[in-house]
């Protein structure tokens, strides 16, 4: 288990991570989820020992990662695939590391088979793609076979099938007990990988609970209409929900109806109704409002 315990890290009066407390627990997925600069990369730096913390402490099995015995087969991580010395092949990059614990040579050629980059294990880094270092940063935090796995963007620069393949790979190795903390910006991978969700914003802890109850409590509902007669339907809805929001295909969307009332009351108007469904928020869209007093760095609309 990976354990933050009121985690902060103060850069000056700035203050990157604040107050953090949060548990990665053994068997499920947990997103890491949060706008840029809200402290995501720097609490994984801390649990890593990579940064020191201005207070609080970051644990991975009840110890600080500095006094683990053989840390890579404790905890693998992922922080930047494009942190690799470019003269070396993906095999070499892998028996070096491996070396460093006394873990055997079959573990390179199992992590290369693992991540699909068995076939180029004699090629040279510089030569390989975004995705294909991806792969390799995995197959890197892979090698000691650890309990716990830290991912700052896994599916950074894969294809359609990389995508698929990680998301089964890390629902598998949650599957096998493993405590599985995955940063990403990508919400609905999220939404289809995680069980449970960490959200920061400012460096503050702003949820955490599993994703079906992230949705289902700061997830909006809403009833989608649509009749034969558009026309009919507008004008009912601008009397009796004003608050309807119209959309591009003649529909409207009704926040916080109740479909039963509003089909009883288009059938008592004869407004005759081709569509009257319930639908909720994504992900990204729930995350987006609940975050939007957090994002640090905002473009301006055209």
């Amino acid at each position: 288990m990976i354990e933050i315990r009121d985690l902060t890290k103060a850069y000056g009066e700035r203050r990157a991570v604040d107050g953090l407390s949060f548990r990665v627990e053994p068997g499920r997925v947990t997103g890491f989820l949060g706008p840029n600069g809200a402290g995501k990369s720097t609490t994984l730096r801390m649990v890593l020992g990579l940064d020191r913390p201005t207070s609080g402490t970051a644990l991975v099995d009840g110890r600080p990662y500095a006094g683990l015995d053989r840390p890579l087969c404790r905890v693998g991580a992922l922080l930047d695939a494009q942190a690799v010395h470019p003269g070396r092949t993906a095999a070499g990059h892998l028996r070096w590391i491996a070396a460093s614990h006394g873990l055997p040579a079959r573990r390179v050629a199992e992590a290369l088979a693992l991540v699909g980059l068995a076939e180029v294990a004699d090629r040279r880094i510089r030569s390989f793609s975004l995705g294909m270092r991806q792969r390799l940063g995995i197959a890197a935090a892979l090698l000691g076979d650890p309990a716990a796995l830290l991912l700052d963007e896994p599916a950074n620069g894969l294809d359609a099938e990389g995508i698929r393949w990680i998301r089964s790979l890390l629902r598998r190795l949650a599957d096998e007990g493993r405590a599985v903390l995955v940063s990403s910006h990508l919400m609905a991978e999220m939404a289809l990988t995680a069980d449970h969700l960490v959200v920061i914003g400012r460096g503050r802890l702003l949820a955490d609970t599993s994703t079906a109850d992230f949705l289902a409590h700061h997830g909006r509902r809403r009833v989608r209409v649509r009749a034969v007669d558009p026309a009919a339907l507008a004008a009912l809805l601008a009397t009796a929900h004003p608050d309807a929001v119209p959309r591009p295909d003649g529909s409207y969307d009704v926040p916080d109806a109740d479909p039963a009332r509003l089909g009883a009351l288009a059938a008592e108007h004869r407004v005759v109704l081709v569509e009257l469904s319930v639908a909720h928020d994504s992900l990204e869209e729930t995350f987006m409002r609940m975050t939007a007093d957090a994002v640090e760095y905002r473009a301006v609309a055209a």
